[in-house]
């Protein structure tokens, strides 16, 4: 961001915040639309089931874990490329 005058950087920083905020809602939108097309199937009744809570939980979990998982793998990545371009500038 050098080179950037401060107006310049305050809305690079500001498009930066509504890309994470938009890219979060479509993961949550995601993952509820996934977790409700996979648990909930009784449409009878107001509440959830306790199979069906017991579902979504699981499912929520589950892509929780799997999420944080990618996220550690992605950081263990980079941190090798890192290192590899830091081999090969020497």
């Amino acid at each position: 961001m050098d080179g950037l005058t401060q107006a310049e950087t305050r809305e690079l920083e500001q498009r930066m915040q509504k890309r994470q905020i938009k890219e979060f809602l479509g993961l949550f939108s995601n993952l509820v639309d996934h977790c409700f097309s996979s648990c909930v199937d009784d449409f009878t009744s107001k509440t959830l089931s306790n199979r069906e809570s017991g579902c979504v939980t699981r499912c929520v979990q589950k892509h929780m874990a799997l999420s944080q998982r990618l996220s550690e793998r992605f950081q263990e990545h980079n941190a090798l490329m890192g290192q590899q371009q830091q081999g090969q500038l020497r």
